[in-house]
């Protein structure tokens, strides 16, 4: 077990009050490029905390950044918070600079979960925890704990909505009558994040029996991870596959019913490409079924006005909550809490972890599970952006 530094200090941090005041709506909307780890530091005391986020590209990370920020603030740490753009070789260098900085534990989001070896062993050398957050770092022993959601149970639930979306079950994933054949389209997420395999198994897996049974078909014959997989989950990738996809194998009399999207970014993307090649505005007029994840809002606009079918809502302010708790636990030299020990193996070691489950959201539940909630607005909503 390691214990940290500081810890006359560290124990009364650990008992200060958790309290997240921050919402993935306010994170969401922020526009700054990465916060002044040295001010926020200094001004949070003798102990400091390195956040190392992916990208700002995806309002899901500014959200996420900004919860971790503000509850370990709340707990009276001072914060490095820092977002690479998608680019490894940044994350890096932000990584080994929070290290030679000082800092006194790490919460990593990483962009590449096979790329920060050298970082992780430069952390454990200084007896640095650290807590792999919602993206699993691989191939090194030097990975002290997992927060995220249950990534399968993801994948299980977008499959699910798009069997509900097609009829071929109801919302809680029971067979009904309707027999198809219904045609769909496959995409999976970014190769290098280690979720989106978990995203892909669950989705197949849940699918696998209706595809042996004929009820659906995928005309493409892309049904391989790497086939269907959007590198650096990106939105105009998922656009063009769409678009070639549409070409090669849409453009006579097939048509198309769903598409298993991951991702709320891509299926914007999705839906840009089938809406540009004539397949209807709304899934009332013949637009496919498409699914999601993230809530972003952007796509919370779309299923509110019928275009995109579902997506799957992460709480991050549970999992930046979750995160903090993990972090103080090291602080103060004991054990996080953890409710899975054997499911994410990174290679090197089976990380223990701390798994929280996810709602599906749909056109008729959106004000129950995000606006009662506080994670957004009707009027962000209405808007299609945070405000």
């Amino acid at each position: 077990m390691r214990l940290g530094k500081k810890m006359g200090v560290v124990a009364a941090g650990a008992a200060l009050a958790l309290t997240l005041t921050a919402c993935a709506g306010e994170g969401a909307g922020s526009d700054s490029g990465s916060s002044d780890g040295g001010d926020s530091a200094a001004e949070g005391g003798d102990l400091s905390v390195g956040v190392a986020m992916p990208t700002e590209t995806s309002e899901r990370w500014i959200a996420d950044g900004n919860a971790v920020q503000s509850g370990l603030e709340e707990a009276g740490y001072g914060v490095d918070l820092q977002f690479a753009g998608d680019d490894i070789p940044t994350q890096t260098q932000q990584i080994d600079a929070m290290i030679t900085g000082g800092v006194d534990a790490l919460i990593i989001a990483a962009i590449d979960g096979t790329a920060l070896t050298s970082q992780l062993e430069a952390a454990a050398a200084a007896d640095i925890p650290v807590v792999s957050y919602d993206r699993l770092i691989n191939g090194s022993e030097h990975v002290d704990f997992y927060v995220s959601f249950d990534n399968y149970k993801v994948g299980v639930a977008q499959a699910t909505a798009l069997l509900y979306g097609l009829g071929l079950t109801d919302q809680d994933g029971n067979p009904t009558d309707e027999e198809g054949p219904f045609n769909v389209e496959l995409f999976a997420g970014s190769p290098d994040d280690n979720n989106a395999t978990f995203f892909w198994n669950g989705a197949m897996d849940t699918l696998q029996p209706f595809l042996d049974s004929g009820a659906l078909e995928v005309p493409s014959g892309q049904t391989e991870f790497d086939q269907a997989a959007i590198l650096r989950w990106q939105q105009e990738t998922a656009q063009k596959r769409m678009e070639d996809l549409i070409t090669s194998t849409y453009s006579g009399d097939t048509e198309l019913h769903g598409v298993l999207s991951p991702y709320d970014g891509l299926s914007r993307g999705i839906i840009t490409a089938l809406k540009g090649a004539g397949f209807g505005d709304t899934i009332e007029d013949g637009l496919p079924v498409v699914t999601g994840q993230d809530a972003e809002i952007a796509s919370v606009k779309l299923i509110q006005d019928g275009v995109q079918q579902s997506t799957i809502f992460k709480d991050t302010r549970k999992l930046a909550d979750q995160a903090v708790v993990a972090t103080e636990a090291f602080l103060a030299g004991e054990e996080p809490e953890a409710n899975d020990t054997e499911t994410y193996d990174n290679g090197v070691k089976v990380v223990p972890s701390y798994l929280l489950e996810v709602d599906t959201v749909y056109a008729d539940n959106i004000t129950e599970l995000l606006v009662d909630s506080g994670y957004w607005t009707q009027d962000e909503i209405d808007a299609g952006q945070a405000e």
